[in-house]
């Protein structure tokens, strides 16, 4: 880290994200985590009632590789299978059940090493947890990335069942760091994570110009994720989110000892989008070793591929990547980004920004990669 650092910032400063700086020999156990292309759809489901209000849907697909295996959630988040017959057997089943839970509710979205993603009808997000409270007895970045995601997409959801409401992303967004806090402070898990999301609605023309609804996105961030608004069509970025910093590679985020708060520091963007355009989510893992226009073209050409016939159930509609292709597009991106980290000798933003900061560096950067691609299309109800 370059420079001195505010005296402000002093508690925040224990906890910054280390540079990559390690040797770019890799244990057998990780190459075959680095060769594992695998895409992830996420189980969410939006809410039928909500799904059928608005006029405009998301079609998703993720991407994930994880640098490392995550770590298992911590009590009471994820309960230990039990040691004796004493404990009440109906806690037996839910020891086994290796999903997570905070107060007898299913922890949404999907964890990916720290980085934690969520896709549905109407909301993405893309989160990454600071991987260094790793070192610490009792921090779980994951958990805290993993937590900000699901308060969020549920408060996402209880904004959106009021009648009328224009969405307020900042005050959901805050609201969710606030139920964080009160699920993980009692038990004292620490840790901080990033956050980046982009909300689908809608907005109705003037009546003197007449028409229907017309495609509307709200983006919220908080840190160095982005959200990447492509039109392929055009193979151009129509928005991007703008990375925020304290210092070089330690960026505003959530949760312990950080200074930042939602109705502070996070930034909220709104646009109007069309059917067709693609909204990325994505963690630092994929802007840290792939550029704009790389993205862009991984993309492209994704669609280009899947729209041609490529893999299986052809005979569907996959205009625009429809039917399975934000999941192949996803994955592509995770792919090009995984290999460009996995190069000692590469060319990366994150080295270009490094040397910017006079720091020496060269290749990619090892991190976790998580991908959320939607396609925005029309809602037939």
């Amino acid at each position: 880290m370059g420079g001195m650092r505010p005296s402000h910032l002093a508690s925040l400063a224990a906890i910054p994200r280390a540079l990559s700086r390690q040797p770019r020999r890799v244990s057998d156990p990780l190459r075959r985590g680095l060769r594992d292309r695998r895409s992830y759809t996420s189980s969410e489901s939006s809410p039928p009632q909500l799904t059928t209000r608005l006029p405009f849907r998301f079609e998703t697909g993720v991407g994930l590789f994880a640098k490392r295996a995550p770590r298992p959630f911590p009590p009471p988040f994820l309960s230990p299978p039990s040691g004796s017959f004493s404990d009440p057997l109906s806690t037996h089943h839910q020891s086994r059940d290796r999903r997570a839970f905070v107060n007898g509710e299913l922890i949404r979205g999907l964890t990916n090493g720290d980085d934690a993603v969520y896709a549905s009808d109407f909301f993405v997000c893309a989160n990454d947890g600071v991987g260094a409270w790793a070192t610490r007895p009792r921090g779980h970045a994951g958990l805290w990335s993993r937590l900000i995601l699901h308060y969020w997409a549920g408060a996402i959801e209880d904004d959106l069942a009021k009648e009328f409401d224009e969405p307020d992303p900042i005050g959901t967004l805050q609201l969710a760091y606030e139920r964080t806090l009160d699920a993980t402070v009692p038990h004292d898990w620490q840790g901080t994570t990033t956050a980046c999301g982009a909300q689908l609605h809608y907005r109705m023309p003037p009546e003197t110009v007449g028409g229907g609804p017309t495609p509307f996105l709200y983006v919220t961030n908080l840190g160095d994720c982005q959200v990447m608004v492509v039109r392929p069509r055009r193979k151009e970025v129509i928005y991007k989110t703008k990375e925020q910093w304290h210092w070089f590679d330690c960026p505003r985020q959530l949760g312990t000892n950080s200074p930042d708060t939602p109705r502070q520091n996070a930034i909220m963007d709104s646009m109007d989008i069309e059917e067709g355009d693609v909204v990325l989510a994505m963690s630092d893992g994929v802007i840290d070793n792939l550029w704009e226009h790389e993205i862009v073209e991984s993309l492209v050409t994704s669609i280009g591929e899947w729209e041609s016939g490529k893999g299986t159930h052809a005979h569907e509609d996959r205009t625009g990547g429809r039917n399975g292709g934000m999941s192949a597009a996803a994955k592509d991106i995770v792919a090009a980004a995984r290999d460009v980290a996995m190069d000692p000798f590469a060319e990366s933003p994150f080295m270009e920004h490094a040397i910017e900061e006079g720091l020496a560096s060269e290749g990619g950067k090892l991190d976790d990669i998580s991908v959320v691609a939607a396609l925005c299309i029309k809602n037939d109800i």
